[in-house]
């Protein structure tokens, strides 16, 4: 297996990709969104071996581009899937145990107007199930509002036929670096893991698949990795990696796109999140608090174009900040209040309903007749569910394959992620600011890296460059850099601002200001010279300044 070095960088890459030109392994996961990263682990933890591959970064595909929400789906109650609600407040409360760092409980308001789609006694009624599907062990229990309950929680909310509406618990999440501790994990389980790295072929022996044909994108370079087992867990490419297997192979897919928008939380002046009806088309939505921004989203509606171009367009913004203002009217949001803009794929099975947003949001596993598994449909919040049922398969079928044992249930209940193992996230924010950490930054960074912010702070501490801020005012050090390159397998600037600190989403700038202060200190880890890394921090800049379609 893999080295068990807590470290995962530019090294272990380049170790994990020689390993894998020489060496037969058990399963091949192809996707390094939640799915495949949930998988990775799993395997990983059963004694599997295992590779992960993704030809870009760590959840640089749907997995970062989602409303950030571990939510049982109070809207999935309309559409009568109770069993994926059920389903989806279990795993809710396991990843609130697992990774409190990256997955926090919130409680949601949702107001009631005269002439709603949804009607304040259908709002009782779906909290109550809501409950109950959790076998009552939410969080706190939901509380029925009068009007008046409504506006001492959310002063801003449109008062004109505001009839009243409800509270209930649910929890946000940060969906990148949630797939990356699952990624850190399987690799500290044994597994290989790689980004940057595409599946360009299948490789088939006797008509069966077998492995596949890889290119480094970074180096240029293409290999032969063999596998007992290949997984396709590519979310919205899943029918592409298909046709490699079948090219006659019909989809299986009904990508739906799903937009959002970043704004000034001072703008919209929400308390605290707020889940709401569009006055647009009826649609459930929310409005979130992440920072010094509110959250906006998300859209629901089929996209047929290419996964790799999926954006959020002018008509997507234009539809956000209209149903954001029609609930908070003193906003009067317009196009220059969005700091970002940005678009995922569903990756919702074909065979639903007419309407986009009565879509199942639960899964399918499909295998071909040369044995390609495919993994489909899903949400970000059952992933590790999704993980266990596939890897299950997998194990069953290596036991037919060579009559090995099956092996037990992996631990991925219980076992904290990277970061969860620690009892008291805000006694350790109080420690570092003993230690001379600012406050800002440190609760910055124990709500970032969770147990591991002693090591980003201790970066700081051993040298005095990386103590300082990445941006004036802002709670995010040089030393986090360092600590992406190094245990985070960081290796262009758009993974740091991006997916790892969230820049991009987060500061008005998108982190454009300090392109060039991220990619120099990437290059001491990553062996740039100069011109590599002007050229690394303006590939980055031309990408998220690219104006809107």
């Amino acid at each position: 297996m893999a080295d068990m070095d807590p470290h995962f960088s530019a090294a272990t890459r380049r170790t994990n990709l020689a390993a894998l030109a020489t060496d037969t392994i058990d399963l091949l996961v192809i996707g390094g969104g939640i799915t495949g990263a949930g998988i990775a682990r799993d395997a990983a933890m059963r004694g599997i071996r295992t590779a992960l591959v993704d030809a870009g970064d760590f959840a640089s595909g749907a997995s970062s581009r989602s409303s950030r929400l571990i939510h049982g789906g109070l809207r999935y109650l309309e559409h009568g899937q109770l069993r994926l609600v059920f389903e989806a407040s279990r795993e809710r409360r396991v990843l609130l145990r697992i990774a409190p760092h990256l997955v926090r409980a919130c409680p949601f308001t949702f107001p009631v107007h005269r002439g709603s789609r949804v009607k304040r006694w259908q709002i009782s009624a779906a909290v109550w199930l809501y409950d109950l599907l959790a076998l009552f062990r939410n969080v706190h229990a939901h509380r029925l509002l009068s009007r008046r309950g409504v506006l001492q929680r959310e002063p801003l909310i449109r008062d004109h036929d505001l009839k009243g509406g409800a509270v209930y618990w649910d929890a946000q999440c940060d969906d990148a670096r949630l797939t990356l501790a699952n990624v850190r994990s399987a690799h500290q389980h044994g597994a290989w893991c790689a980004s940057y790295v595409r599946v360009t072929a299948l490789e088939k022996a006797g008509g069966r698949v077998r492995g596949a044909e890889l290119e480094d994108v970074l180096a240029g370079t293409r290999f032969m990795v063999r596998s007992h087992v290949v997984v396709n867990a590519t979310g919205p490419w899943s029918d592409r990696v298909r046709r490699l297997d079948d090219p006659a192979a019909k989809p299986l897919l009904r990508p739906t796109k799903g937009a959002h928008i970043a704004v000034p939380r001072q703008r919209v002046g929400n308390a605290g999140a707020v889940t709401l009806t569009s006055p647009i088309d009826g649609r459930v939505m929310f409005v979130l608090p992440w920072g010094e921004t509110t959250i906006v989203g998300t859209t629901d509606t089929d996209y047929d174009g290419s996964p790799d171009d999926v954006r959020a367009d002018g008509d997507d913004i234009t539809y956000l900040l209209r149903s954001a203002n029609a609930v908070f009217p003193n906003a009067r949001l317009q196009r220059g209040d969005v700091i970002a803009a940005w678009a995922g794929l569903r990756p919702l099975l074909g065979d639903g309903p007419a309407n986009a947003s009565a879509v199942p949001r639960e899964h399918k596993i499909v295998e071909s007749a040369s044995g390609l598994i495919t993994i489909a449909g899903g949400k970000l919040t059952t992933y590790r569910s999704m993980a266990a049922q596939l890897v299950n398969l997998v194990a069953r079928k290596l036991r037919r394959l060579d009559g090995r044992r099956l092996p037990a249930r992996a631990a991925t209940d219980t076992e904290p992620l990277p970061g969860g193992d620690v009892a008291d996230l805000e006694a350790l924010a109080r420690e570092l600011e003993k230690e001379g950490v600012p406050s800002g930054a440190a609760d910055h960074l124990v709500h970032t890296y969770g147990g591991e912010a002693t090591a980003v702070a201790n970066l700081a501490a051993d040298d005095p460059a990386l103590a300082g801020p990445l941006i004036a005012g802002g709670p995010w050090l040089r030393a986090e850099v360092v600590h992406h390159a190094r245990r985070e397998m960081a290796l262009t600037v758009g993974d740091v601002l991006v997916r790892r600190l969230h820049l991009f989403h987060a500061h008005p700038t998108r982190g454009v200001g300090v392109a060039r202060t991220v990619a120099g200190l990437l290059s001491r880890e990553l062996g740039w010279d100069d011109t590599a890394a002007a050229l690394a921090a303006e590939r980055y800049v031309a990408e998220v300044t690219r104006p809107a379609p």
